[in-house]
């Protein structure tokens, strides 16, 4: 089995940016406007990033719109490789970005929170790059689309990675500490990380070298 990837998530800057390459990340997380939950930055420093970031490396725009138009801008304003769609979105909206951005990857984030994100996490699989299985709530007044530093129940996400033929990222309260079992139970293709490699909201090189060390050969 090939080593998992690591994808550090809500980079601040180009510093943060290279400081999760230089450790071995493969892809970094930049976050657009959100409801709630840690790492919002403008879209036009999202660019400036983007921007500095060697090619090779995949950019994730994390977006919280449901407006296949207005994701389409996004990512033609910050120059993502790509779309990490963090709430519901229309079927037919995928097909739209496909068409106006055919280099563009396409990432849905399911929130695991009961047997039924199988199932949906199996209809959004025919219509994407990968999932990404996080732990958030979009039913709450005040949504949760990621960042909330919980687990989810690592069981559903194995019986998802094993029901779908996309890749699957792990996201969800991973630390150095649980990282090594989360890859065990899961088998992801790879495991993305925020809150458990900062310290006070700042990239914590010691917290990022503890977690690339739990990553199994």
């Amino acid at each position: 089995m090939a080593k998992t990837q690591v994808k550090i998530c809500c980079i601040q800057n180009a510093d943060e940016a290279r400081s999760a390459i230089r450790f071995g990340a493969s892809a970094l997380g930049l976050v657009s406007e959100m409801p709630s939950g840690p790492g919002p930055i403008p879209e036009n420093r999202i660019a400036e990033i983007v921007a500095e970031i060697p090619s090779g490396f995949h950019t994730f725009l994390l977006t919280s719109k449901q407006d296949p138009e207005a994701v389409v801008l996004q990512q033609r304003k910050t120059k993502v490789t790509t779309l990490q769609l963090v709430d519901a979105f229309p079927a037919s909206g995928y097909n739209y970005l496909r068409r106006k951005l055919p280099e563009t990857q396409i990432v849905q984030v399911i929130h695991v929170r009961g047997e039924h994100s199988l199932e949906e996490a199996k209809q959004a699989s025919k219509h994407v790059d990968a999932l990404l299985l996080d732990s958030g709530n979009p039913t709450l007044a005040t949504k949760e689309l990621g960042g909330t530093g919980r687990t989810h129940d690592w069981n559903i996400s194995r019986r998802i990675r094993e029901a779908v033929e996309v890749p699957v990222y792990l996201a969800g309260g991973l630390n150095g500490n649980n990282v090594a079992q989360a890859i065990e139970s899961v088998r992801p293709f790879a495991v993305d990380v925020c809150s458990g490699v900062r310290t006070n909201g700042a990239l914590d090189e010691t917290k990022l070298a503890a977690f690339f060390r739990s990553i199994p050969s």
